[in-house]
């Protein structure tokens, strides 16, 4: 179980991730319970076995040794739902009640965890799971520790959580749901401590009790939405079980195959198509039951595990880009498929302006900082975010086209061929591809003047646009003078149409005239 909570820590946070986190802290929970009242039985066990040897000294001594551990158990699971109601309140939640309207709520999470300088909860309820484990290595020497900082812990083989002590390890960056998820499983490991500290007492008195040596999700799905006609995939399996039972389950009310090395029963059927909503959507539901035998009886669980079918939909979507342009609109889709139609996103980002776009998850971002983060929600919940880094504007090449088509600097350009002239400013070809609406240039503002020998041979004349009538270069110009020609303003035109100028450095052409 350590490794499954690890492994959903390791995710980036959805809302379907929060949902699979709650529906592990619900199946936990429940389990949980079952196996308390289960200790309780282990106990009166005891008592009636004790009662049984007539009552002897050493067996008292035993009963009364159990009574002790199945109190520090309680004890401990009691300061647990404490912590459990802490976190409910501190995140705005209402404690007691099984929905919670805010889900992730992080920031909070870590403060009543971590604490500013080390006092958060989890602190001291490191100190008392690990008393607790101290108390019970009494009576089962091989009890580990409860709560281990990373470095301690050999499930933990990332570098980067080596360094995390336990509470950072369990509680940082870590959503409402995934905490709670923690705490069960934390309850999960102490009544599994109880267990073998109570089935090692009892075989002091001669009893003979199940010990619950396995604990796992209740029911895990693949996904809880599937499309029609393809097939729905999920683990139906106990959450508390012991080695050596053999568990019968069922799907459905038909006879399930059950996997006799792990003790889990696949689940697997085809996804029909619903009664489906306006948006395309169609609860459903699944019922399995497991069967074994504890001491003798049949004891069963149920479990009623909802789905969601969905239309089949095929989503065209254009490649997003990896960086951003500067000062440009940007457009993004942004989709969250799990949502379905509970997809209602709002956008925010640092260094940039975000505007809206008609369809739902369109936005487009306009940076204004070499680094931009875009946060998304979905109904007042966190959705995630993503970090872009932002190109500069690639500069514009000034093309200089006389006689419709470019004019040769090195070879010269025929007199009576630079009678219209044209400057062109040509944007870069990604960028034009890309933000074809940013990519808009023209050249404003820029100079003619006939040059002959060192000396110019008519005043230089100026051009508004980028075409130009040089009748009058041609008809004063002889074989062997050359035209200089000086940009002096270059434009670009936005997605807003909005015009802004645009440096483009010294930029000139000398041409000879033949």
């Amino acid at each position: 179980m350590y490794l499954v909570l690890t492994a959903l820590l390791a995710l980036q946070v959805n809302s379907a991730i929060l949902l699979k986190f709650k529906f592990l802290d619900d199946s936990l929970s429940s389990i949980n319970d079952k196996v308390s009242k289960s200790n309780d039985g282990t106990v009166k066990g005891i008592q009636a076995q004790v009662e049984k040897n007539r009552n002897q000294a050493a067996d008292v001594a035993v009963l009364k040794q159990s009574e002790e551990i199945r109190e520090r158990t309680k004890q401990m699971i009691e300061y647990l739902a404490s912590v459990r109601d802490k976190l409910v309140t501190a995140t705005e939640n209402t404690k007691g009640k099984n929905e919670y309207k805010n889900m992730s709520a992080e920031d909070k999470v870590a403060i009543t965890m971590l604490g500013g300088k080390k006092d958060g909860a989890a602190y001291e309820m490191k100190d008392k799971l690990n008393a607790y484990s101290s108390y019970i290595k009494t009576f089962v020497p091989s009890a580990d520790p409860l709560a281990l900082d990373a470095s301690q812990d050999p499930m933990v083989t990332d570098p980067e959580q080596r360094s995390k002590n336990f509470a950072e390890l369990n509680f940082e960056n870590t959503p409402l749901v995934a905490a709670l998820a923690t705490l069960s499983q934390k309850e999960a490991e102490v009544l599994k401590y109880e267990s073998d500290a109570l089935a090692a007492q009892s075989a002091k008195v001669g009893g003979n009790i199940i010990v619950f040596d396995k604990v796992g999700a209740f029911a895990s799905a693949e996904s809880n939405t599937v499309a029609a006609g393809t097939k729905y995939k999920a683990e139906l399996f106990l959450t508390a079980s012991a080695t050596g039972l053999k568990p019968t389950m069922t799907l459905n009310g038909s006879p399930l195959a059950v996997d006799a090395s792990t003790g889990k029963g696949k689940v697997e059927f085809t996804a029909r198509p619903g009664a489906f909503d306006a948006s395309g959507n169609a609860k459903a539901q699944w019922t399995g039951t497991i069967r074994f035998k504890q001491n003798g009886r049949d004891t069963t669980f149920k479990v009623n595990v909802p789905y969601t079918i969905t239309k089949p939909v095929m989503q065209v979507q254009s490649a997003s880009v990896q960086a951003l342009y500067f000062k440009c609109g940007n457009k993004l889709s942004v989709q969250v498929p799990a949502l379905g139609a509970q997809y209602d996103p709002s956008f925010s980002a640092s260094g940039a302006s975000t505007i809206k776009g008609s369809a739902k998850g369109e936005v487009t971002l306009v940076p204004n900082a070499r680094e931009v983060t875009l946060s998304v929600s979905s109904g007042g919940n966190a959705i995630g975010s993503q970090t872009f880094q932002v190109r500069p504007i690639p500069k514009p090449d000034i093309q200089c086209i006389v006689g419709g088509r470019p004019a040769n600097e090195k070879q010269g350009t025929p007199i009576t061929a630079v009678r219209n002239m044209q400057l062109r400013a040509v944007p870069d070809a990604g960028f034009a591809t890309f933000l074809p609406e940013d990519a808009r240039y023209r050249v404003a503002r820029y100079e003619v003047t006939l040059v002959r020998g060192k000396r110019p041979a008519m005043a230089a004349i100026p051009v508004s646009g980028p075409n130009a009538n040089l009748s009058a270069v041609v008809d004063a110009a002889r074989e062997g003078d050359r035209l200089y020609i000086e940009v002096k303003q270059v434009q670009r035109q936005n997605f807003q149409n909005q015009v802004e100028e645009v440096s483009v450095g010294n930029k000139s052409f000398n041409i000879p005239l033949l």
